[in-house]
């Protein structure tokens, strides 16, 4: 064994295209993730895993992974939705939340009354007109806007559909024009 590998003391892997393939109804394990899981778990190397889940709590994504045969833990995934947590609540932040219904959870502890701030990931079916207004209208009343964007990514060729990427960039190209005018 090479000496940099015996110096390894834990992985980080990515979950989406490494462990399983989202295809399909809700996925399926890479042939032989699930028992490499359980052999990196078994040689006592530290395993975090990483996604860009934003359709999903950090719960209901261990459950749909733990139903695939993978000996995973909430504690294990990190995901970008309790990495925004920490920001806004660093920052004094108080969303107005354009995310997936799903992923409201993973904000309960977050202060959302009078948004100072927009967190925008998948919403999926609440990318409507309204939403995306009323998302605008906050980031215009502010003096300096705050769009945080859950994640950035190209479309998945087996679930094609339009990525946040384009409400991200709408959002903010619309509301620099506008204060560019004021």
């Amino acid at each position: 064994m090479a000496a940099w590998a015996r110096a390894v003391r834990g992985l980080l892997l990515d979950v989406s295209g490494v462990l399983y393939d989202s295809g399909g109804d809700g996925g399926v394990p890479i042939a032989g993730s699930v028992e490499a899981v359980r052999r990196i778990k078994a040689s006592g190397l530290k395993l975090q895993f990483c996604t860009n889940e934003t359709q999903a709590t950090r719960e209901g994504f261990v459950k749909k992974l733990q139903g695939m045969g993978f000996d995973i833990s909430v504690a294990e995934v990190t995901a970008p939705a309790p990495a925004a947590c920490r920001i806004l609540k660093e920052r004094s932040l108080r969303p107005h939340l354009l995310v997936h219904n799903d992923l409201v959870p993973e904000f309960a502890e977050i202060d959302k009354t009078n948004p100072n701030c927009v967190v925008i990931g998948d919403a999926a079916e609440n990318f409507t007109y309204g939403n995306l207004n009323e998302a605008f209208r906050v980031l215009i009343g502010m003096e300096k806007p705050i769009l945080i964007s859950l994640g950035k990514g190209p479309c998945d060729e087996n679930h094609p559909h339009v990525e946040p990427d384009a409400y991200v960039n709408n959002l903010a190209e619309a509301v620099d024009i506008i204060l560019q005018q004021l």
